[in-house]
């Protein structure tokens, strides 16, 4: 099960415009999207009472994980 996470082949296709990660073609993809949405989610009900760290928290959380959409897009990010 390891190695269907570890194998070369693509999660995301690239934007067809502009700059990023387009939609998910494996299902590695469609899991760490939902995973980030569900990361996102909790952190805004874990820190909705107090703003300044919601803040923080969750341009974090929704940074964190770039580094694994970039390494798994067809193509890599470039403009388009």
């Amino acid at each position: 099960m390891l190695h269907l996470l570890f194998d070369n082949r693509p999660w995301f296709r690239a934007k067809s415009h502009g700059y990023g990660t387009g939609l998910p073609i494996a299902w590695q993809g469609w899991a760490l999207m939902a995973l980030h949405v569900t990361l996102i989610t909790g952190v805004i009900m874990l820190f909705r009472d107090r703003p300044v760290m919601l803040t923080i928290v969750a341009v974090l959380a929704a940074l964190a994980p770039m580094p694994i959409y970039r390494a798994k897009t067809k193509s890599g990010w470039r403009w388009r």
